[in-house]
């Protein structure tokens, strides 16, 4: 049995929200900080824990400071600053960030941690609002050993797969190997969506045959009979896909590497969002085709 920890969560959006859900019901004492104090009163309301008024008054007496907000700047100013989480943690505590952000900020803030002697994990996740609500997310780690043993088990909690990769910006590079291939599959699956709509075929037999052989995936297991009926109300918003994806193709770019197929889709996804779709599940990449 995992031993109980005092937990902040800060960032209360699709994911965090249900994140931190998990946390209270294993047992953990859960202090919560939200930008928007509302949706931190609301979280209390349905369940055990307290709310902070700053990201340094979360971190004041916690174990594991867990943060999930939206990009780089957002981590920033949660974790630096006089109102930070940083300034307020003791040596031995740790942070586990499970923003999807860069490597490059990843390696910065565990050099910062370090010389506190709190540990940090960069922790980005998979599986959608859906993962999140039924704890069976996918967490890609970086960082070192030691911390990562001390958060495994409660990260637990809401996981189904955590794993170390390697060092500090491991998790956010996996992160973007990740994003990478969800980019490639949903573009295909448009097509060949698209393809078989044009053809006259039953959609619904077509997905139940081909999803058994090798054309088959979480994509179109999870979205191909949502996006036939054009159903894109499924938390990860297209704009978000977008900034993930800007991430992948500046990395790629320190790295001297080609994502062509990840720069068309990205510019697939931006004609979507100047159809007003910015918010529509990243599935919706099949409406450009329509």
């Amino acid at each position: 049995m995992t031993t109980s920890k005092r937990v902040a969560f800060i960032g209360l959006g699709v994911m965090g929200f249900p994140m931190a859900r998990h946390l209270s019901t294993a047992g953990h004492d859960v202090v919560v900080y939200n930008r928007t104090s509302e949706k931190a009163e609301a979280w209390v309301g349905e369940h055990v824990g307290s709310v902070a008024l700053t990201p340094h008054k979360a971190a004041e007496r916690a174990d594991i400071v867990f943060i999930c907000v939206g990009n780089d700047d957002d981590v920033r100013s949660v974790v630096l600053g006089d109102e930070g989480a940083l300034g307020a943690m003791a040596p031995g505590s740790m942070i586990v960030d499970h923003t999807t952000a860069s490597a490059t900020l990843a390696i910065e803030l565990s050099q910062l941690c370090a010389q506190r002697d709190v540990g940090f994990i960069d922790a980005p996740i998979s599986g959608g609002q859906a993962g999140a609500e039924n704890g069976a997310l996918t967490v890609m780690c970086g960082g070192e050993e030691r911390w990562f043993e001390v958060a495994k088990p409660v990260i637990a909690a809401y996981s189904q797969a955590c794993n170390l990769i390697g060092s500090s910006g491991a998790g956010q590079l996996t992160k973007m190997v990740n994003q990478i291939c969800i980019a490639g599959l949903l573009q295909g699956l448009s097509e060949a969506l698209e393809f078989g709509r044009r053809s006259g075929l039953n959609l619904d037999l077509v997905l139940e045959t081909i999803s058994k052989g090798a054309a088959g995936s979480w994509q179109m297991e999870n979205r191909g009979s949502t996006m036939i009926r054009d159903q894109f109300d499924f938390g990860f918003a297209v704009d978000w896909m977008r900034k993930d994806l800007g991430i992948v193709i500046e990395e790629a770019q320190r790295l001297g590497t080609s994502v062509g197929v990840t720069e068309m889709v990205d510019s697939y996804y931006e004609e979507v969002q100047a159809a007003g779709g910015g918010r529509w599940d990243t599935s919706s990449l099949i409406t450009r085709l329509r």
